[in-house]
């Protein structure tokens, strides 16, 4: 029966989708930027199900993922390093309180030279002498969980870090809307948690009113033109239990800006 029951729990959470994409699409129709205070930023409540077939709840949450740092940022298009994302990624470790040197590592293990960055680098040849031996993906990722490989990132490190990253295909700008407070700290090298704060309370109820001007003066210039206020990459996270079993299923989405639809691109069961 255990079986049975995962089986229609995961059939459950991907009926989900349909749902969240329908939410998804009319949110485009009806404004043009993404913010905290929308239908689908609120957390879906415990749905009963209840059908001859199945019985059991539902709940969950769907969150914008352009809220936070994309780690695939780190590389340009020719494989080569980027360094004001680079130097974005430092500033988010700073204001994580974290070890700055995990920004090299995890450069070289997306970049597609087999050069150690100096002085805090990690290439193959280091990897290639742990037990077990393993290699640097020398390209972009598609799940922000490969960061637990690189050379230094211990596992306490990898949890404070991961609610403030993510891994989305190609170069994405930062929803300076949703974002997290050390992500808005990472846009620029004089903002404190101080600003960051009160940057939260100024987007508090419905978003910022002219974004372009209030970071304008804040912003690394180099990442002006990466910060927006719409967002075309979400996440559904859709927990669904029947009888003793509990199944959580995440589905990565893209929203097309122009039309609107709605495509999963990347699930997980169980995991981020």
């Amino acid at each position: 029966m255990v079986l049975l029951y995962r089986d229609q729990a995961v059939q459950v959470a991907v009926g989900a989708e349909g749902w969240v994409r329908t939410i998804l699409k009319d949110d485009l129709a009806g404004s043009t930027n993404d913010h905290l205070d929308e239908i689908w930023a609120t957390e879906i409540p415990a749905l009963p199900i209840d059908s001859e077939a199945v019985q059991g709840q539902i709940w969950g949450s769907i969150e914008d993922l352009q809220g936070r740092f994309n780690i695939n940022n780190l590389v340009g298009p020719d494989g080569a390093i980027d360094e004001a994302a680079f130097e974005q990624f430092e500033r988010l470790l700073t204001a994580l309180e974290l070890d700055t040197r995990l920004a090299a590592a995890t450069a070289d293990w997306l970049d597609t030279d087999q050069q150690e960055m100096i002085p805090d680098g990690a290439e193959d040849p280091i990897y290639s002498s742990m037990t077990p031996a393993y290699r640097t993906a020398d390209q972009s990722i598609s799940n922000v969980t490969e960061l637990a490989a690189v050379d230094g990132m211990d596992p306490v490190s990898f949890e404070i870090l991961l609610p403030h990253v993510i891994a989305l295909p190609g170069r994405t700008a930062v929803n300076v809307n949703t974002a997290t407070i050390p992500v808005l700290q990472s846009l620029g090298p004089n903002i404190t948690l101080g600003d960051a704060e009160g940057l939260v309370s100024a987007r508090a109820e419905g978003g910022f009113v002219d974004y372009a001007d209030i970071f304008a003066p804040l912003v690394d210039p180099r990442l002006v033109e990466w910060i927006a206020e719409s967002t075309s990459f979400f996440q559904l996270k859709a927990v669904v239990q029947i009888d003793t079993v509990r199944v959580s299923l995440f589905t990565m989405m893209v929203r097309n800006p122009q039309t609107g639809d709605v495509t999963p691109i990347l699930r997980s069961l169980g995991t981020i």
